[in-house]
């Protein structure tokens, strides 16, 4: 392929990512998709709906995924959560970070994203707080602690980490039977449960957790199969094109808003190009605004005062610090990587809801000191 196909495939791959990313926005805005909601709504009412609504985007991620893998039209080997190290703890500390910094900051990366887009001024701070903790976790001080630290307490395995591949090295069954059996069996099972009350099977509830999740499985479609290259002409080596290192890639609400801050700043570099990560940003807030516009939902919101500012930044630093510590949010890790039966992904998400509960109960323990 010559480099401008490569260039023309490029182009495409982003203009598909963008189009994906504006659906992504309007579903969530659509539907109030919210996993800080759903943990709140378990924590303080009982009720599991919105919880239901995350499970059911996860089993269609779950099924879509591992049936394309197992076509072999992606190969789920090549992305950050399948590789040979199981970082536990990292995913285990960061995890809960990130859960307890959504409460903080009313939402987690994507649903700051929809709340921007519908004119929340908070959601700015939270967005600016969360990208400087996120780049100083990917390059700055805050990595030194993670990389030499967390990261190097893991579980070292012989090829990738995902359960199909797992069971693959130690049965005689092969890798694709294990996609299909895992992932439809789990799949499966997830959405029995999330579909199983009457209430959960409401138009809305089943647009936003069949929705968002199928428009995971597409985009890990447009990275790993539409931009994928067997041979660069320049590295004479296979490429993800459009992608920040070289791995396919889906939906992820952390390390691009990091990406995204640094190519406002750094914009006339002639090396900053966009990338997945920083279109899909783009896409979730145009999404968001245009159909909070069409609905007339769209207000202007500002920080209530010094303790809500207070709130948001942390929460947001949190979320930046925790989401890279532990490779991704409640949507990166907690559908994209989980589509991929990632054993580190299955430990970020569990830690992701447990800060969440964390965060929940310490907002209820303040409201009762304040009365």
């Amino acid at each position: 392929m010559q480099d401008l196909s490569i260039t023309a495939l490029t182009a495409t791959v982003l203009w598909w990512t963008f189009f994906l990313s504006v659906a992504f926005g309007a579903v969530m805005h659509r539907t109030q998709f919210c996993a800080m909601g759903s943990v709140a709504d378990i924590v303080n009412f009982g009720d599991w709906t919105r919880m239901r609504m995350w499970a059911l985007a996860i089993a269609t991620a779950l099924l879509g995924t591992n049936v394309l893998a197992a076509l072999g039209l992606i190969n789920t080997d090549q992305t950050i959560y399948t590789a040979n190290r199981v970082l536990w703890l990292s995913a285990l500390l960061g995890g809960v970070m990130f859960g307890f910094g959504m409460v903080l900051a009313s939402g987690c990366g994507s649903k700051t994203l929809v709340r921007l887009g519908a004119g929340s001024l908070k959601a700015l701070v939270v967005f600016v707080m969360l990208a400087v903790g996120a780049y100083a976790t990917l390059r700055g001080i805050t990595a030194e602690l993670r990389v030499y630290g967390l990261d190097r307490v893991a579980v070292a395995l012989n090829g990738a980490q995902d359960l199909p591949s797992v069971l693959a090295r130690h049965t005689a069954i092969a890798r694709p039977t294990w996609l299909l059996v895992l992932g439809v069996g789990t799949a499966l099972a997830l959405g029995v449960w999330a579909l199983w009350p009457r209430e959960a099977r409401s138009p809305r509830h089943l647009l936003g957790g069949i929705g968002i999740g199928a428009l995971v499985v597409a985009l890990w479609w447009v990275s790993g199969h539409l931009g994928f290259v067997a041979e660069d002409p320049q590295t004479l080596q296979h490429a993800y094109v459009g992608s920040t290192g070289n791995h396919m890639e889906s939906f992820t609400f952390v390390a691009p808003l990091a990406y995204t801050l640094y190519w406002f700043l750094m914009y006339s570099d002639a090396s900053n190009v966009l990338s997945i990560g920083i279109v899909s940003v783009f896409g979730v807030i145009a999404g968001s605004a245009l159909h909070a516009l069409a609905t007339r939902r769209f207000r202007w919101e500002g920080l209530a005062g010094v303790e809500d500012t207070a709130n948001h930044i942390v929460g947001g630093l949190l979320m930046g610090i925790g989401g890279v510590t532990a490779m991704g949010c409640t949507i990166g890790q907690g559908i994209t990587g989980v589509s991929t039966l990632s054993i580190t992904s299955w430990i970020a998400l569990a830690s992701i809801i447990g800060g969440g509960v964390l965060g929940v109960k310490f907002q209820a323990w303040r409201l009762d000191r304040a009365c």
